[in-house]
């Protein structure tokens, strides 16, 4: 208890990176996911990478430069919006476990299973004695996913009340950005305090040893992103020791017969036509 701080009061980072430093830190952090993915394509894990905040917070613009250097095949975007009518009659959590990922995938979901307790909550979609359940069955969930060996990474991506209203105030003006905003999301903004007080309480009951939240200070969008990055190789990177991926003896005699290619550390000698 007593971890986390009320969230409007964390403080706002403002980083000032400059465009050339990140996208050089925004490159590197993007090659090292891709090596993490491959080491999980080869061993057959599974990542549950899963985001929640605030509307224009930034979550879209960090899980676009995630998945930018993925492999596409095996990576899963998941956009969580209110229940289908087939999901509606079922347990909440029904449609999160659809949507795992199976060996050797990650699966990305913007908004979570933690609608249960922020928008159900304020919007009373549930009953109060639902919400309060849902914490337990939350970490139960989580349990039983790390337990069978898949690695969860929480993210809750935190903005100001005023950079928030100036985001939105910015998509309102470009044509091109207003699909972005709902009627919904007025009546959101306005339940800050509400949704402030969920937050602060999800926190300090999900918050687990197997499965922690990691709260991003967004003001900072550059800044932001990059700490997103940081957080999803560090928690998917823990206990992995990446090796360079050998080359198939089978695969290397094929390319040959081929196309008389060989690894540079096997050339044959144009002498006597064997390996050096």
């Amino acid at each position: 208890m007593g971890k986390w701080p009320i969230l409007d009061k964390i403080e706002m980072i403002d980083g000032r990176i400059d465009e050339k430093t990140y996208e050089h830190d925004l490159a590197k952090l993007q090659r090292h996911l891709l090596d993490l993915q491959v080491h999980h394509l080869r061993t057959g894990g599974r990542v549950v990478i899963g985001l929640d905040g605030w509307d224009a917070a930034g979550k879209g613009g960090l899980i676009e430069r995630l998945v930018a250097g993925l492999e596409p095949k095996s990576t899963h975007v998941w956009r969580i919006g209110a229940p289908t009518p087939e999901e509606q009659g079922r347990h909440y959590l029904w449609r999160f476990w659809q949507r795992l990922p199976p060996p050797g995938n990650w699966a990305i979901f913007d908004r979570t299973w933690y609608g249960r307790v922020l928008v159900e909550r304020i919007e009373g979609l549930c009953s109060v004695e639902a919400w309060k359940r849902a914490y337990h069955e939350i970490n139960e969930f989580e349990h039983e996913l790390t337990d069978d060996g898949v690695r969860i990474v929480k993210i809750l991506v935190h903005v100001s009340a005023e950079e928030q209203k100036r985001r939105m105030i910015d998509r309102l003006s470009k044509p091109h950005k207003r699909y972005k905003v709902g009627l919904e999301d007025f009546r959101n903004i306005a339940k800050r305090k509400e949704y402030l007080e969920a937050y602060d309480d999800m926190l300090e009951r999900t918050d687990t040893d197997h499965a922690p939240w990691h709260v991003i200070a967004s003001d900072d969008k550059m800044h932001a992103r990059l700490t997103g990055l940081k957080i999803v190789a560090e928690e998917v990177g823990k206990g992995v020791e990446l090796t360079e991926q050998t080359l198939d003896p089978a695969i290397a005699e094929a390319a040959f017969k081929l196309w008389g290619w060989m690894p540079d550390d096997g050339k044959k000698d144009k002498k006597n036509g064997k390996k050096s």
